[in-house]
């Protein structure tokens, strides 16, 4: 409980999530400990072919994190500096697995403290299990017909393997 002068901690994670795997979720899970609010956000990246729509996705997200109360999912096509301003989000979570991927995200950072000084964006390290799992890699597993149990939840899994239409044999059908 929070005291009642003390103003509620809303951070962001965003992301593309196509589609979300288990080492996103366990980023959402260790950050929605750390907030009163963890808005997950759902962005339409225009530098990916994406497999699942946004609304899908959201979807997904809402399925697989029924169970965190403090998540809420959300959907946005705007920057994230200015997304962050409107939700009154005084943090931005990004997961990182690699040295890449900290460099990349560190530029995003910057700018995005240009863009909104009010919004801190901090770096959760990716729990080593999950450090080589990407979207990607479920979608190229998917598209082989091979099995995600171990980088997706059921219904992501099940959702993957209706869009490549893999049949009960595990291979792709014509």
């Amino acid at each position: 409980m929070k005291p009642e002068n003390r103003k509620e901690r809303i951070a962001i994670y965003p992301g593309s999530f196509d589609p979300v795997t288990l080492g996103h979720l366990d980023i959402i899970r260790r950050a929605a400990k750390q907030f009163d609010k963890l808005i997950v956000a759902v962005l339409n990246n225009l530098s990916k072919n994406p497999l699942f729509s946004v609304e899908e996705r959201a979807d997904l997200l809402r399925r697989t994190t029924a169970d965190i109360p403090n998540v809420e999912i959300d959907t946005f096509r705007d920057l994230l500096a200015n997304y962050a301003k409107e939700r009154e989000a005084q943090v931005i979570v990004r997961g990182i697995r690699t040295v890449t991927d900290f460099e990349y995200e560190l530029q995003i950072a910057t700018i995005n403290s240009k863009l909104n000084p009010d919004a801190e964006t901090i770096f959760m390290m990716t729990h080593p299990k999950y450090s080589y799992l990407s979207s990607s890699v479920v979608k190229e597993i998917g598209h082989f017909g091979g099995h995600l149990s171990a980088f997706v939840t059921p219904e992501v899994e099940e959702a993957v393997r209706a869009k490549f239409r893999v049949s009960a044999e595990g291979g792709p059908q014509d």
